[in-house]
């Protein structure tokens, strides 16, 4: 199992109360659609932000409340409305994927930062308002989670990600340790040290919005506290390899799902 925003968005969980699953599931299919009109099939880059635009017009029309709406809007819309979501989540994601199209170098942390305040920090605003929780500090929490998972996925799939063109890693990082972003690789003089220091960013950033999965009650915070736990361990996972995620990949297995589980429900 890789950590990101997506797979880690919990649908269809035994531990997502029902009357939730629906609108679960709407969100899950619009931003796992939109991610893939942004990365997958054959589509050139102006198709991809053509395509991106007409969702971005979906939700236009979600917001003027027009009627007849095609499937992937109409349950959306249905969700928006029974629970009073913000739209604005969903703008931010359509604007990240829109820059995975054009960008594909990220010059500082800061500029990782602010596509992740887009591209992962939605999924847990939208979660948090699904379940009524919306005090700055329980937002400011599941902020540093999401931008936090998003950054061990970064980590995770360097080697996937460079062979779609892309680079997460910060530009000025990668200087520093005196790697050339045509040289990545486990073997590189600097690669150890330079992941090190991003695996220990991520997890402070991880650890820093983990009292959150204590705070919230019920599924939610099971839930969470699952997710965080599988973020440390893919964490502990590359740390142990040095970074090397082109010979051992770090996933989770089902010894990790048990250690996470039991972890889990003492944590409370």
């Amino acid at each position: 199992m890789s950590v990101s925003h997506y797979e880690n968005f919990p649908v269809g969980s035994v531990l997502l109360p029902r009357h939730l699953r629906e609108a679960v599931h709407a969100i899950y299919r619009f931003a796992r659609y939109a991610d893939d009109v942004a990365d997958e099939g054959d589509l050139d880059a102006a198709g991809r932000l053509a395509e991106l635009g007409r969702l971005e017009a979906g939700l236009d029309a979600i917001a003027r409340g027009d009627t007849g709406l095609e499937p992937l809007f109409a349950d959306l819309a249905a969700a928006v409305a029974r629970h009073a979501l913000p739209l604005a989540p969903f703008y931010d994601l359509l604007s990240a994927f829109r820059q995975d199209v054009v960008q594909t170098r990220y010059r500082t942390f800061a500029e990782v930062i602010d596509y992740c305040r887009r591209s992962a920090n939605p999924v847990g605003r939208l979660m948090l308002a699904l379940y009524g929780e919306n005090d700055s500090r329980s937002i400011a929490m599941a902020d540093g989670i999401c931008s936090a998972l998003q950054l061990i996925n970064f980590l995770q799939d360097v080697a996937i990600d460079e062979k779609k063109g892309r680079i997460y890693l910060p530009q000025d990082d990668l200087a520093r340790y005196g790697i050339a972003e045509n040289g990545l690789g486990a073997d590189v003089p600097g690669w150890r040290p330079m992941m090190l220091q991003q695996i220990e960013r991520a997890r402070r950033m991880l650890q820093g919005g983990a009292p959150l999965g204590k705070r919230l009650h019920g599924r939610i915070g099971l839930e969470l506290r699952l997710v965080i736990l599988g973020g440390e361990r893919i964490l502990q996972k590359l740390h142990r390899s040095g970074g090397d995620v082109w010979n051992a990949r770090p996933v989770l297995t089902w010894r990790d799902w048990l250690y996470m589980l039991w972890r889990a429900l003492r944590a409370v």
